[in-house]
């Protein structure tokens, strides 16, 4: 319960204050991501969000446009009334798995720098392409803002 408090606080609020972390007693800890999440409240959706701007334009490179996707995940939760404290769920599509792993620590740095250190579970899926032609990752969330 003590490692539940700490991460609860390290995303930014108390532990009535948002989702909370479902881990089955003696299983591995995941990295960068949670098994489970139970959370009651107000839910707030995101489609498929790309990492395009507010002109359409996708920056150069899977870390940028992954920024960009979790950036304007943000501006979406924000509308909502959510943070990103609030996400239960992430879905990444991306278009290649393998430049997906070679950037890993550049995904992660990118990650920490817009969400921070909340991981709600979260899928990862490689898909043939996506909508959009120049989206190399689109991401679903879902949060939920406690009543």
């Amino acid at each position: 319960m003590r490692e539940l408090r700490e991460r609860m606080m390290e995303a930014g609020g108390e532990p009535g204050d948002g989702p909370r972390v479902l881990q089955p007693p003696g299983w591995p800890t995941p990295k960068g991501y949670a098994n489970g999440m139970a959370a009651r409240g107000t839910l707030v959706v995101t489609g498929g969000v790309v990492g395009w701007d507010v002109e359409g334009r996708f920056p150069e490179g899977l870390v940028a446009q992954t920024r960009q996707t979790l950036e304007n995940i943000v501006a979406i939760l924000a509308e909502g009334g959510a943070a990103p404290r609030h996400l239960v769920r992430l879905t990444w599509y991306v278009t290649d798995i393998e430049a997906y792993l070679a950037c890993l620590r550049e995904l992660g740095r990118a990650y920490r720098a817009v969400i921070g250190p909340h991981y709600p579970a979260m899928a990862l899926v490689q898909v043939v392409r996506l909508v959009e032609a120049a989206a190399l990752v689109e991401i679903e969330a879902t949060a939920v803002v406690p009543d």
